[in-house]
Order: structure tokens, then sequence, then C-alpha cells
């Protein structure tokens, strides 16, 4: 088994795959996808909500249904996100073949986690996992939960030993963020430079601070 996350391919252009599902936190997801979309960087967002997910983005974010879910999120229509149902395991990013620089899974339940660790497959943001795994992309896995069980322990170490980023949902607060919008962006600006996509106004640690 790899013993580091694959990096980023240099491929122009960047398609990156985005997945949102059924933890709390979906603020995060929805931010990640507002800077990939402004990314000039970025030409293609595959995108795929579970279903579980839009329980919660009724719940966290009053947005219901999942017609124009990406205008939803966003606040405008976006020509370079593509949105998939999570049943549909014919699309593009189900297949090794279709080119893709990886993908982000945030939030990521642990339901999720267990689907992609043990490798079942059975919706296509499992399936869309597989592929960056068994085709060494980047895959990172922002986890909310807590505590956690032996379970998710274990599936953690199956899912970092094929190759995936855990990447717990975990706010920074040494940065002094005015409020939750701000410790959301900060997170994400983390992941993104993280994925090989810097950032700008990402606070950088600065030694003596």
């Amino acid at each position: 088994m790899p013993s580091d996350a694959p990096s980023l391919q240099t491929e122009n252009p960047i398609t990156v795959t985005v997945a949102l599902t059924g933890a709390s936190g979906v603020v995060f997801g929805q931010t990640l996808l507002r800077s990939l979309d402004a990314d000039g960087r970025v030409a293609r967002i595959h995108f795929v909500a579970s279903e579980n997910s839009l329980r919660v983005l009724a719940e966290e974010l009053a947005i219901s249904g999942r017609n124009n879910l990406v205008g939803k999120l966003l606040g405008h229509p976006s020509a370079k996100i593509t949105q998939h149902s999570e049943n549909d395991v014919g699309a593009p990013i189900a297949s090794g073949s279709y080119p893709s620089s990886g993908m982000i899974v945030m939030p990521c339940s642990m339901g999720t986690l267990a689907g992609i660790a043990n490798g079942l497959a059975g919706n296509l943001i499992e399936r869309a996992a597989d592929v960056c795994l068994k085709e060494r992309r980047p895959l990172l896995l922002c986890l909310r939960e807590t505590p956690f069980n032996k379970i998710h322990i274990r599936n953690m170490g199956l899912a970092a030993d094929a190759g995936a980023t855990i990447f717990p949902m975990i706010p920074a607060f040494y940065n002094h963020p005015a409020d939750s919008t701000e410790m959301a962006r900060q997170f994400v600006c983390r992941v993104l430079a993280h994925f090989g996509l810097p950032q700008p106004g990402a606070y950088v640690w600065k030694l003596g601070e």
C-alpha cells in the first residue's frame, strides 16, 4: 500500500470532483464550491450531493430540493459545475479513463468513509472515490464526526493506506476568525492548498506570531 498521498496532476485544464454527504457542516462544502468556481485554474467541477446531504442542507442552510442546487449554493448559476445524481454510476467520473485532477469529499460522513474504505462503490460518490484511489489521484476526505469509535478509526486507517488523505473538518483559531464564515473559508483554503490550489487571502502562519 502507498504510504504517501498522491499529488495533484498538472494536466490542463484542472477538473475536480466535489461530493457533499450527510454530515454536519455543509457550509464548508458550500464554501469549497464557491472557491473552486471562482478559481480560474479550475475548468470543470463535477458535483455530487448525497440524498442524506439534502436534509442537512435544509436544516443548516435552509436550502431545499435538488433542483438548481448549484445555483442555490453559489447564489448564481455556474457554467463550470456539472451536478450528478449519486445513483448515476454511468457518469464520467465513475471511469478511470476520464481525466480528473482528484476529488474532495466535504463534509464526509462516517457512512461514506466506510463505503470508500471498504471499496463498496455502491453509489457515484463511492465509485468516484474508488477511481481516484486506483488511478492514484488525490482524494481528500474531510470527516465530520466526534467522538470516533474504533470502526471509524479503522476505516480511516484503511482509507489512508489506500492513498486517501484524511483531513478532518477542524477549523483553526490562531488566525482569530471573526465568525463561522471565516472559519469555513480558512479551512477550505488549507484544503485547497493541500490539493495544490493555494488561495488568495489564505492565512499563513509566520515566525514570531
